[in-house]
């Protein structure tokens, strides 16, 4: 794993988790990595679990459905709708657990995710904002943090192997 800044930080008062982590490599490579069906299912879940999108249109208003599929075949489906796209710089959604008829499990979070490079260093900035406490503490309690970690640093790998 690469030496670049990675923070995550919890706030339970505002229901809110910030994460940020750079990446060495171009904001193109990045923000494809974050919005492409074919590249996000190569890195978009903690191994050995993998990451299958049903659809996405990326657009405002449109969405993804995918799930997370376990080695043993067990699927936990997610729904994630863009509600807000600035090329290059941010995007924003509802995430929200489902099930695999893509109806939703309320209530959801609102990830906010920042894009920026300098140097060739892409540094992604992603707020999520819980609509529940208890929901953001079972996230955390399931491994969030642990699972989100492991995620990004499959991105790290794949983008290395892009360079």
């Amino acid at each position: 794993m690469s030496n670049l800044q990675f923070d995550f930080t919890v706030d339970k008062a505002t229901k809110t988790v910030y994460i940020t982590r750079a990446f060495d490599a171009n904001l193109a490579l990045v923000w494809d990595a974050f919005t492409k069906q074919e590249i996000l299912d190569q890195w978009w879940a903690p191994k050995p679990w993998m990451s299958k999108t049903k659809s996405m249109d990326f657009r405002v208003g449109g969405r993804r459905f995918y799930a997370m599929v376990s080695p043993e075949g067990q699927e936990s489906w997610q729904i994630q709708d863009y509600t807000s796209i600035t090329p290059k710089t941010n995007f924003k959604y509802l995430s929200v657990f489902a099930d695999k008829d893509e109806n939703p499990n309320l209530p959801g979070s609102n990830w906010d995710l920042n894009f920026s490079e300098q140097n060739g260093i892409t540094k992604v900035y992603i707020i999520i904002y819980n609509e529940s406490l208890e929901r953001m503490e079972k996230m955390l309690e399931m491994g969030f943090k642990e699972g989100f970690t492991m995620t990004l640093n499959e991105l790290d790998a794949l983008l290395m192997l892009k360079k």
